[in-house]
């Protein structure tokens, strides 16, 4: 009986982890999406709004904060 309910235990807290995960990068990528929509409308560069979202490896926004100088 104690064996089936740690399995149970761990396997529940294994999948609320793996949702809990998905659903945080699933609403991270909605977001990002609604501001570079946003930012369309505005006149904004998109590739400026994602980039400032983007983790300092982003070869992307490397290549883009480069090339790109402010007026």
């Amino acid at each position: 009986m104690n064996d089936n309910v740690l399995t149970v235990s761990i396997a529940l807290v294994i999948l609320t982890t793996i949702g809990s995960f998905t659903f945080y990068q699933y609403s991270e990528l909605k977001s990002l999406e609604r501001n570079v929509e946003s930012a369309i409308v505005k006149g904004i560069d998109p590739v400026a709004v994602r980039c400032a979202y983007a983790k300092q490896t982003d070869t992307i926004c490397i290549a883009y904060g480069t090339a790109v100088r402010p007026k």
